[in-house]
């Protein structure tokens, strides 16, 4: 651990805000559905989530959930624990599902919708998901896996199907009819969110209590296998993280009062926990942003929303940043921005803080600690290269490679300790096992080192994860995928720096079929890649490096 002061605490103490609390009391909220309760009865009618100029109370918020989880126990006669999938983008559905399936004691899988096929069914099938609620836009996907799935129930919802009528109608026709925005599908039996919603509120809700052991989240995420893991998420795991967050930021909210911008997907765990519970936990406005790619239309949003907050990972800064009219919105009541995911680069957290007066707070975290590890401290605005100091009750040893830790000042792998850490992966005792070291410290992979008054500072990775704008993106999946094409003899994929996205794959092939082209292989890749996993570049060689045992010495890559 870093090293301790005269009085033997902690280092990084001294750099704890007067406010901040050096533990929390992980028994204060019992579960994500009691935190939800308390908020709804304290803020009522005030607004709770806002998306495309339609929102919801919290109060509304409440009901609606209560139905959707009524729907699920009394209609489709989900018990306990069981598996429900979520494939949804930024939309008002999204925390009705969420704390719909929560309050019926249920288990959420967050499903990016994006997914090819391929990568669709294994998550189905890993996860042993009973049911699915997927927005329309997506259905031609699942209809193509899910006669291999568990899946047995398939709630249907539409972009504008929480807008009154006759907005509900028109947003409906235009995303279908006009936009042509929904691929022509067919899976039988399918249920409308409309009709699940009021199905369930012909039905008496029985609330389920809900212990800190109790599984929240399946929440998936790349392994050097090539396959996704689910990391068990308890409601212990996610309460307790964002009140090690809450602790950090809360000092600096007026409760009820502040609006939060959503641009960050709500199925990645940053935004999910970070925006979706932790401002919910304080009573703000969230605005969700469904299409943040569309920035004349974000900008508009901005504009009109009055935001006081805004998370987001350094491609969404960046890109803002160069929006038309960006830089002449009213920042009066902005206060606070926090990038995460990915690192932020200096030159994009030193122009955001000249546009909007507001510096850049990063923090650092991984799925597998539900995610936040540490944060820099609010009260140091300026960019400093480093991802802060551990939450409380958060402990950081740096170790080698035996699990030894390191001198100080030296460079280790960054272990974590902490409430808020992962039970395991899901099903796979094996895969666990390989991230916690002899003494039960969860190993996440990346090299850092302690500065001397505490902060960390990531200097390198230990895996060959590639971050493509906060996206872990695993070689050996794109590898496998690629190894699959008839033309290809070998490859290796490795990561290499972008200005927009911060890494993208590139990979290189060694052809079987000496016919093949790039041309072929991309559409290949489109075919069984999410975009964001897409090879960027295509390099073809005769032979691929490798050490005198066979293995692909990728670091013999970097630089071709």
């Amino acid at each position: 651990m870093a090293t301790s002061t005269a009085a033997g605490e902690f280092v990084w103490f001294q750099e704890y805000p007067p406010t901040v609390p050096r533990t929390i009391d992980t028994g204060a909220v019992p579960s994500l559905v009691a935190m939800f309760e308390q908020s709804c009865a304290r803020f009522g009618d005030q607004i709770a989530y806002e998306c495309m100029g339609q929102t919801l109370s919290f109060a509304e918020l409440d009901r609606l959930t209560q139905d959707f989880a009524s729907y699920l126990q009394n209609v489709l006669g989900l018990q306990r624990g069981d598996r429900v999938a979520l494939m949804m983008p930024n939309l008002l559905q999204y925390p009705v599902s969420l704390f719909g399936v929560l309050r019926a004691g249920l288990v959420v899988v967050n499903v990016n919708p994006l997914y090819t096929p391929r990568e669709l069914e294994h998550q189905l099938r890993d996860s042993g998901a009973k049911a699915i609620v997927i927005v329309e836009n997506f259905c031609t996907t699942l209809q193509q896996v899910i006669a291999n799935t568990p899946v047995q129930h398939v709630i249907t919802t539409q972009i504008g199907d929480l807008a009154p009528f006759p907005k509900r109608a028109i947003v409906n026709f235009v995303v279908k009819r006009v936009k042509k925005m929904v691929p022509a599908w067919s899976i039988p039996g399918t249920t409308s969110f409309r009709e699940a919603l009021a199905k369930g509120r012909a039905q008496p809700y029985a609330r389920i209590q809900l212990g800190p052991d109790d599984i929240a989240f399946l929440q998936y995420t790349g392994g050097t296998t090539g396959l996704s893991k689910g990391a068990v998420l308890t409601h212990g795991n996610v309460t307790a993280n964002v009140q090690q967050v809450s602790a950090w930021i809360g000092p600096f909210l007026d409760e009820g009062k502040e609006v939060i911008i959503t641009a960050l997907p709500l199925y990645h765990i940053f935004a999910l926990v970070v925006n979706c519970l932790l401002f919910l936990r304080h009573g703000c406005r969230n605005v969700l942003i469904t299409n943040p790619r569309d920035m004349a239309a974000f900008c508009v949003e901005l504009k009109r929303s009055g935001f006081t907050a805004i998370t987001g990972v350094n491609t969404l800064f960046n890109g803002l940043l160069h929006a038309p009219g960006f830089a002449e919105l009213d920042f009066s009541r902005f206060k606070l921005a926090v990038g995460g995911g990915t690192a932020v680069q200096q030159a994009v957290a030193e122009k955001w803080q000249k546009v909007t007066g507001v510096g850049l707070t990063e923090g650092y975290g991984l799925t597998e600690c539900s995610p936040v590890v540490s944060f820099s401290p609010l009260s140091v605005p300026q960019w400093n290269g480093t991802i802060g100091v551990p939450l409380p009750s958060t402990l950081v040893s740096l170790r080698d490679e035996e699990e030894n830790e390191v001198l100080p000042g030296q460079p280790g792998e960054l272990c974590v300790k902490g409430p808020q850490v992962m039970q395991g992966y899901w099903q796979k005792p094996e895969e666990s096992a390989k991230v916690f070291t002899k003494d039960g410290w969860l190993k996440t992979g990346d090299v850092a080192v302690f500065e001397p008054n505490g902060y960390l500072r990531i200097v390198d990775r230990k895996k060959d994860m590639i971050l493509v704008s906060g996206f872990n993106v695993y070689p050996n999946e794109i590898e496998g995928v690629v190894a699959q094409h008839p033309g290809v003899l070998e490859v290796a994929c490795i990561g290499v720096p972008d200005e927009k996205s911060g890494e993208v794959p590139k990979v290189f092939v060694v052809k079987k079929d000496p016919a093949l082209t790039e041309a072929e292989l991309r559409a290949y890749c489109h075919e069984n890649l999410t975009g964001y996993k897409m090879p960027k570049y295509i390099t073809f060689l005769t032979e691929l490096p490798k050490s005198n045992v066979g293995k692909v010495l990728r670091k013999e890559l970097r630089g071709k």
